[in-house]
């Protein structure tokens, strides 16, 4: 029988998955909000859907797999919000169902360990609306739902490189502050594992090995690039939008044990350092 997935929000982790089931025959319907990212998801071997205005009738009833990329909003999760009763007349036929969610459902941790047991205590208005988001998904009966809690998401596209290049980068410090942070090529092969080994109502942190202070991070990349290291600056001086403030608001170290354990999960780039390499070598870093 032919697997197929429908994705929702098939954005930068979803598209890193893609070529994994293509290339095992499947079929990928995507939703998309921008007319403009049509043409790009075709190219790429994904039937593209404009939503939340198309119709998904036909995506839904092929449908084996599902993943939720699209984040909640202050109305609450959009995917539920307009297809949520469709999705539940249809949860005991499905095989998988991934919800991509974020480790900061956690909370602060002033640099402390989380595992998938830590309780959920979010202190951004983000993390809570990702509390209720993931309630509202297991609430449905018979979904084989699985919660996929992101550290910081890096990849093509989305590093420090550019920034360091152009001069603007900034070493922000700020004491024992730390990140978790995943590259999206990994998390493309967990959320494949988990396809290939579904266990219906499991929750696994996603992120690499190493957490790290964000100036590691910038500095690295420096120095890879053979540039002077960007100036530091402390926090509290950082000219910063609120969005980016607000992740230092929170600081933890993210355990990934369970998805290594029970996935079987050898990860690609184990820590930045091997990430940010693999970038420059892959485009330059771009």
């Amino acid at each position: 029988m032919t697997k197929t997935l429908l994705s929702f929000g098939h954005g930068f982790s979803a598209r890193a998955l893609s070529p994994l089931l293509l290339a095992r025959g499947w079929t990928i319907h995507g939703t998309t909000r921008s007319p403009d990212k049509t043409e790009a998801l075709r190219s790429e071997g994904v039937t593209p859907i404009l939503w939340p205005d198309g119709d998904l009738s036909e995506a839904l009833d092929s449908a084996t797999h599902i993943l939720i990329s699209a984040g909640p909003d202050a109305d609450g999760d959009p995917v539920l919000n307009q297809c949520g009763d469709r999705i539940a007349a249809i949860a005991s036929r499905l095989e998988w169902v991934g919800y991509l969610s974020t480790t900061g459902v956690y909370g602060d941790h002033q640099g402390g360990w989380v595992t998938e047991d830590t309780p959920l205590t979010p202190s951004t208005r983000r993390g809570k609306m990702r509390v209720d988001a993931e309630a509202a998904w297991q609430a449905i009966p018979g979904l084989p739902l699985h919660i996929f809690r992101l550290a910081g998401i890096y990849g093509p596209g989305r590093g420090p490189f550019e920034k360091v290049r152009q001069g603007t980068a900034q070493r922000i410090v700020k004491p024992d502050q730390v990140f978790s942070r995943i590259h999206v090529d990994d998390i493309a092969q967990v959320l494949l594992a988990s396809i290939d080994r579904p266990n219906p109502g499991a929750a696994y942190n996603v992120c690499d090995d190493d957490p790290a202070p964000p100036q590691d991070v910038i500095g690295h990349a420096a120095e890879l690039l053979g540039l002077p290291l960007p100036p530091e600056v402390p926090f509290d001086e950082a000219d910063m939008t609120p969005m980016a403030r607000s992740f230092y608001a929170e600081s933890k170290r993210v355990d990934n044990s369970r998805m290594k354990n029970e996935l079987g999960v050898t990860l690609i780039h184990p820590d930045y350092r091997t990430g940010l390499r693999a970038l420059l070598e892959q485009d330059g870093g771009a």
